[in-house]
């Protein structure tokens, strides 16, 4: 058993997702503490605004490419933004695109379904879910539960670290995990998400994408949470830029095999520790987004530049490099109308083009003036840590 030494905790019934859990303790106080930020953010966005949309899709896209990364696909920003416009990619090989592309289906099928009356989640979803996110590689056997034993390696060594259940036990398991997901119960969202998550992936049902279907299956959790849009819930960002403590956690409670009585407070507390900070990122993200946008509204006034290219360069702003099929979409010009407004925007310093001329080489970054708005606009970015001596806790424990 995992030791827990922090304060103000509560403990949740094991009972609550019985495949795995023998102990469960939250932090109350954390939690309290991640929904104040996640209701502040949710007041904002009750008033329309104008960024909201592009903050939409970039936190979207950032969830894309941290869930893939974990994965070891290099996916850059513009690659997953392109994922959601459903556009072409700028930069990824064909293998890596079909795996954005799956990773974008099945995500977007749980942020518009979840919520739906009448949706049900079992078995049946799960592996309709599975087949979306790998139904370009027919040999990995999209949809179809494993028949074999399945053993989780560390690439770095090729050892194994830790062994699935009996194939023979998975379908049993994963009814018992949707049941458990789907009956009524007192536990948080976030909490209930972790479980399902650390159950996901440790009952590993498939040969392939556990890590992935794992994660959104955590989101999908969330998507029911009527406090915040799921979008702005999701922990994958986060993930993803914490792939050796994700990975040491899940080492630190799976202990080698299945065993679904071992201590998963750590984990539980981890993903508490997850939310906390993505939930700080983008608060202070709303609050740029409406300093950039301002911004952009008196430039537009003073450069003369089309005052429907704000959205694109809110994009530009965020990170996102601008292509004119990307402008076209957002505006709904015609190619022509954009060629001469990406030129305007050049010449006024607030985009600055990159790449060749032929093909879809030629994109925009933010130019000079676009970059000053970004800088001043920035608000502080240090992160609150909840659980500042938790990694060496869990460290302490790897197998």
């Amino acid at each position: 058993m995992l030791e827990v030494a922090l304060g103000a905790l509560e403990p949740v019934g094991a009972g609550a997702l019985v495949v795995h859990g023998g102990a469960v303790e939250v932090d109350v106080a954390v939690l309290d503490e991640i929904d104040a930020i996640r209701r502040e953010m949710a007041a904002v966005l009750r008033a329309p605004k104008r960024w909201s949309g592009g903050l939409r899709r970039t936190t979207q896209a950032r969830a894309i490419r941290g869930s893939n990364s974990i994965e070891g696909y290099d996916v850059t920003p513009e690659d997953a933004a392109a994922a959601v416009e459903g556009d072409e990619p700028l930069t990824a090989d064909e293998r890596t695109w079909k795996e954005i592309e799956g990773y974008r289906r099945v995500l977007t099928y749980v942020l518009r379904m979840a919520t739906l009356p009448g949706f049900a989640l079992d078995a049946h979803t799960l592996r309709t879910m599975h087949f979306m996110l790998l139904e370009h590689d027919l040999s990995k056997s999209p949809g179809e539960f494993r028949r074999a034993a399945i053993y989780v390696q560390d690439e770095s060594t090729g050892a194994n670290v830790y062994e699935g259940p009996d194939p023979d036990d998975v379908p049993a398991l994963i009814d018992a995990l949707v049941g458990a997901m789907s009956a009524s119960s007192g536990e948080h969202s976030m909490v209930r998400g972790a479980m399902a998550h650390l159950n996901f992936v440790m009952i590993h049902p498939f040969r392939d994408g556990n890590g992935r279907m794992a994660r959104v299956l955590q989101t999908l959790v969330l998507a029911t949470d009527d406090i915040l849009e799921p979008e702005f819930s999701s922990i994958e960002e986060w993930l993803g830029a914490n792939t050796r403590a994700y990975y040491d956690v899940l080492a630190a409670t799976g202990q080698g095999a299945w065993n679904p009585q071992r201590d998963a407070t750590a984990w539980v507390k981890f993903s508490l520790r997850a939310h906390h900070q993505q939930a700080q990122t983008l608060r202070r993200r709303f609050r740029d987004a409406e300093n950039v946008w301002s911004a952009l509204d008196d430039l537009v006034a003073t450069t003369g530049v089309p005052e429907r290219s704000v959205d694109a360069l809110f994009d530009a702003a965020l990170g996102i490099r601008i292509r004119r099929s990307t402008y076209v979409n957002r505006t709904g010009v015609e190619e022509r109308t954009a060629t001469r407004d990406l030129a305007a925007l050049a010449t006024a310093g607030l985009l600055s083009p990159e790449g060749t001329t032929r093909g879809r080489g030629r994109y925009y970054l933010p130019g000079e003036l676009l970059q000053n708005v970004v800088r001043e606009a920035r608000g502080e970015r240090t992160l609150v840590d909840p659980y500042p001596d938790l990694m060496r806790q869990i460290r302490m424990n790897l197998p």
